[in-house]
């Protein structure tokens, strides 16, 4: 007899098969209670190493909802306020110039009409860039001249090497995915008095039992980071086939204690990790967040006309953003009917989760393969998983 689950069991099973994932995990909630979790493929391929529930993966984008809900914290005890200016905390970050329309030198500007506040930046509204996903633009070139996202460069020294450079646009006009998570990041030291790996294993990690998340493995844990994959052809992220890319995104990662620690996508979890997280933003038990605080990170904050969309890729008017993560305002091509309503995120080697509010439905998906957050294969998982929890 067919269980629920056995048909996405299937095809997670069938993408590992196929050579486009080394090995799978995923859990799926209905409310508060694991209903289901799945774990098939290989840790290492090399060293035959068969994936366990408790392997270790660079999360990278998923670090996003754990910095979101850091500063949700603070602004619910009243140190910071979602409308505050960051020059409030930050001040190298005030008196911003944008670049004008049509711009082609970095210093053809305008003041901005307004400050970046605290909610811009949770909301990739606030004009600042990742300088990665649009080569060939101004902010491209100038984000890779001052070293932007070198992991070299701690969260006090970003915020310095950003601040002579011009906004893509006026704040809360446009949506652009950008280095602002990481810019969060520093006002958590700066208002917490602490690093932001300290705040972070005092007040989310070490009070949901989130043993397997850091910054970096130590070696006593090395044996369970599993190995990082690619398309072995650079032009076609899609493609079957895997090759071994441990070294990115730079040599040495997650392997020893970093200078930069990035909410924006420096973390390192494991599956059940993840599950506690989404756990502790569900009703039905004692959660991380007050319940109007979680409600309002799930509420699309974008104004009317402005959706996510990220360079590169087919535009959209499907995805809204809250504080901290997407929202789905309706199915994309292949997602599920049900869809819409729908908080998600994903990280930049292929870990996806998403949280159904209304449904009361949630689901982890940790794989390791570089750029596989847009893969068909997460689609995949997501259709199958709602008709399994539908069932």
């Amino acid at each position: 007899m067919s269980l629920p689950f056995d048909a996405m069991h299937a095809a997670l099973r069938a993408q590992v098969d196929r050579d486009i994932l080394p090995g799978v995990s995923t859990a799926l909630l209905r409310g508060r209670e694991v209903v289901d979790v799945f774990c098939h493929g290989m840790a290492d391929r090399e060293a035959r190493v068969p994936l366990r529930e408790d392997h270790l993966f660079r999360i990278f984008s998923n670090s996003k909802l754990v910095t979101s809900c850091a500063v949700m914290q603070l602004i619910e005890e009243g140190r910071i306020a979602l409308d505050d200016p960051i020059a409030a905390y930050i001040p190298e970050l005030g008196e911003r110039q944008v670049l004008r329309p049509g711009a082609m030198r970095l210093d053809d500007t305008e003041p901005a009409r307004e400050p970046i506040t605290v909610r811009h930046l949770m909301t990739h509204t606030s004009g600042l860039s990742y300088g990665i996903f649009d080569p060939g633009s101004l902010l491209y070139e100038a984000y890779g001249r001052a070293k932007v996202m070198s992991p070299h460069m701690e969260l006090a020294a970003l915020t310095q090497v950003l601040a002579p450079l011009p906004l893509a646009f006026h704040p809360g006009t446009r949506w652009e995915y950008s280095v602002g998570t990481d810019v969060l990041s520093r006002l958590v030291e700066v208002v917490s008095g602490r690093t932001f790996g300290q705040y972070l294993s005092a007040r989310i990690f070490e009070p949901l039992e989130m043993a397997d998340t850091a910054f970096w493995v130590p070696e006593s844990r090395r044996e369970r980071l599993c190995a990082l994959y690619a398309s072995p052809d650079p032009t076609d992220a899609n493609g079957a086939g895997l090759v071994r890319v441990d070294d990115r995104p730079y040599p040495g990662a997650y392997v020893h204690t970093p200078v930069r620690e990035s909410g924006g996508g420096g973390l390192v979890s494991s599956l059940w990790d993840m599950v506690r997280l989404l756990r502790s933003l569900i009703p039905g038990g004692a959660t991380l967040l007050r319940p109007e605080t979680i409600d309002a990170m799930w509420a699309n904050q974008l104004p009317p006309g402005v959706h996510v969309h990220i360079a590169g890729t087919p535009r959209t008017d499907s995805r809204g953003f809250g504080l901290g993560s997407s929202i789905a305002l309706r199915p994309a091509p292949g997602e599920p009917a049900q869809v819409a309503g729908e908080v998600s995120w994903g990280g930049l080697a292929g870990t996806v989760w998403w949280l159904h509010p209304r449904l009361g439905t949630a689901g982890v998906l940790m794989t390791q393969r570089w750029l596989g957050t847009g893969h068909p294969y997460a689609v995949e998982f997501k259709r199958q998983a709602y008709r399994a929890l539908g069932q």
